[in-house]
Parts: structure tokens; C-alpha cells; sequence
């Protein structure tokens, strides 16, 4: 199967065409409640998640990102019930992480903005790669610690308080038109990754040269980011006009010898 290209098809078609245990990596969001158009596409969750574990190598982990939607005055539960069927097929829900939009759109009527949507890490087994993101602690260096002694006096030792610590699982991110991306013509995808969120989760799950799967490549961001982190990639996406977004896109960052679209 060749690497590097985005299949123009439904990503049924994509899979059948893989080993199992063919991929070390998968990120994407669904089509979830029928809020982006695919003029007519039908989603079959159980099958594509039946495939998603089949061809994902043991040891490797899915990022599957998804919210709600909020149909007659109630949100879809969408999000929960997907979450629950990955687990019955026999994935393991690794970890349920947080893409918190610091700038959403704002929302009417009596409820509060939608400010996130889940990053549910899905894992075959147990992880075989975790490069956690470090960041500086707020306070560092020596300290006191103080301590009562057995006579009752006040003891004063020295400490090295830690310089780093792993991030927490709630991730922040702004959106929207000049901060998701710098690809003007992205934005033609109405729903967009933040190019940041990828690069934060192909760094923390994989290595270099370690294979990524996107079946739903919409604009593209998934086979940019894996490119230029030093990634395989592969993606397919049923919408041609998606398709063509996303070609669009990244003539801008890969040579041609390196990007086919299928079609």
C-alpha cells in the first residue's frame, strides 16, 4: 500500500486494503451528528471502529476527537456512546483528554459556551511509545522544609524542588482563522484542526518514521504535520472537494514526489 497519499474514498474501502496490524498511529474527529456536510455519506461507526482496531498495531494508540451536538434542546451523548463501543470491541480507553477552545463561538439560549470537545486516547494494549510534554515548573530550585524534631524544635533542610513536569490532560488551544493554521485555504473546511493539537499528540504517541492514519483527512492537517514531524502518513477522505482543499494546501509544504491524492 502505497504511503504518503490521501485515498478519495470512504475509509472502509482504505482499511480493507490494510494489514492487521498495519498502522502504529491514528488521529482524527468524525463526521459526528451530521454537523459537517458529506452530501449524503452514511457513517457507519461500529464497522469503521471494527477496522480502526483491526489495522492499528498492538501497542498503538487512536486519538479520536469528538463533541456533542446539542439536538431539541439536548446534547447527543455521541461522544460517551462512541467512547463505550471502542471499549467493547477492545480498545482500552487509555486516557480521556480535553481540547479546551480558548476562543469558541459564542452560543445562545440557556446554556453555557461549548469551550471543548473530548480527545479520547484509545490504545491497543498498554502504549508502546510516551514522549510527554514537559514543561518548566512554576517554582523551582531550593527550598526549606521544615520540620518539628523529636524535641519539639523547628528543623530547617534543604530541598531541590523539581524543575520540569509532565502537562496536565486538558489542552488549551485558540482557533479560528490565522491561528488553527497560517493555510489560508483551509479554512474552505469547515471544521478544522488546530495544527498545534497534532503536533502535540503525533509527538506524544509515536517516533519518527512510526505510520499515521487519518480516515477523515478533511484539510489535510494530519498528513502536513506527520510530514514535517518526520512521519509516515496515510489518509483518506470521501469528500472530493475536501480532497482538493487539501491538495491545495500542501503543494505548499511537500515536493511533489511526496504527495499523491488517489482519485
Amino acid at each position: 500500500m502505497e504511503l504518503f497519499k490521501i485515498y478519495n474514498e470512504d475509509c472502509l474501502i482504505t482499511m480493507a486494503k490494510m494489514p492487521e496490524c498495519f498502522v502504529d498511529f491514528i488521529i482524527t474527529s468524525p463526521p459526528y451528528d451530521n454537523i459537517r456536510n458529506y452530501n449524503g455519506y452514511n457513517f457507519e461507526f461500529d464497522k469503521i471502529a471494527k477496522e480502526l482496531y483491526r489495522i492499528l498495531k498492538e501497542g498503538g494508540v487512536m486519538i479520536w476527537v469528538v463533541g456533542d451536538a446539542t439536538i431539541n434542546g439536548s446534547e447527543s451523548g455521541t461522544s460517551f456512546s462512541q467512547a463505550l463501543k471502542f471499549k467493547e470491541i477492545g480498545f482500552r480507553l487509555h486516557d480521556t483528554m480535553i481540547y479546551y477552545k480558548n476562543n469558541p463561538m459564542p452560543q445562545t439560549g440557556n446554556r453555557y459556551h461549548q469551550h471543548f470537545e473530548y480527545m479520547f486516547c484509545l490504545s491497543k494494549g498498554s502504549p508502546k511509545t510516551f514522549n510527554p510534554i514537559i514543561e518548566l515548573t512554576k517554582y523551582n530550585g531550593l527550598a526549606n522544609m521544615k520540620n518539628r524534631g523529636k524535641s519539639g524544635s523547628l528543623l530547617y533542610d534543604k530541598v531541590e524542588r523539581t524543575k520540569e513536569k509532565k502537562v496536565g490532560n486538558v489542552f488549551f488551544y485558540s482557533v479560528g482563522g490565522g491561528i488553527s493554521t497560517k493555510d489560508k485555504v483551509a479554512y474552505n473546511h469547515p471544521a478544522i484542526f488546530p495544527e498545534k493539537l497534532v503536533v502535540d499528540q503525533i509527538n506524544s504517541w509515536t517516533n519518527e518514521e512510526d505510520l499515521v492514519y487519518d480516515p477523515f483527512m478533511g484539510s489535510g492537517t494530519t498528513a502536513k504535520i506527520s510530514h514535517l514531524l518526520n512521519r509516515n502518513w496515510i489518509g483518506s477522505e470521501i469528500s472530493k472537494e475536501y480532497v482538493d482543499i487539501a491538495e491545495e494546501r500542501l503543494r505548499e509544504h511537500l515536493t511533489s514526489d511526496l504527495f499523491n491524492v488517489n482519485v
